[in-house]
């Protein structure tokens, strides 16, 4: 299907079972998680993005459903800061090696703190995670992506 990635060299690398999904990606798209699980078919509670911040200027990696609007106070707070700020596009990029649009959680060039919105995880058998290309998805087990990132689960919406 697609080339290996950074993101799927990881997963291979660690074990864990995935498979990979591509779909048309809209780069006119308001919100490109939404538009990812509607392309996929998937409900986008599902689809997690990928959000780089900074919390007391040191960077994060955020996962959060699609659909789900993140509070920079709780963030702050899931990391023992006092603030919390989303990361400059040409900031994120370079910080993880992946272009805006196809920034994957795994993978990244620079291991960061994650955290994983724990309302995220509470239903899904299965989720979606960028898989470090604009139009490819990863899909795995929540458990398995906590275990791959070496996360952890805090309310972050």
């Amino acid at each position: 299907m697609a080339k290996a990635t950074p993101a799927t060299r990881a997963l291979d690398k660690a074990g864990i079972p995935y498979s990979l999904h591509a779909y048309a990606y809209d780069p006119d798209a308001q919100r490109i998680g939404l538009q990812a699980a509607e392309a996929l078919g998937v409900s986008p509670d599902r689809v997690l993005k990928t959000l780089m911040a900074a919390v007391d200027g040191k960077p994060v990696c955020l996962l959060v459903a699609s659909d789900r609007e993140v509070s920079m106070k709780r963030v702050a707070a899931a990391f023992g800061g006092k603030s919390a700020a989303m990361l400059k596009p040409p900031e994120a990029e370079r910080l993880t090696g992946y272009h805006v649009g196809g920034i994957s959680p795994l993978g990244q060039k620079r291991a960061v703190p994650t955290l994983i919105d724990a309302g995220s995880l509470d239903t899904a058998e299965e989720i979606h995670v960028n898989g470090g290309g604009r139009g490819l998805q990863i899909r795995l087990r929540p458990a398995d992506l906590v275990t791959a990132l070496q996360a952890r689960t805090a309310p972050l919406t």
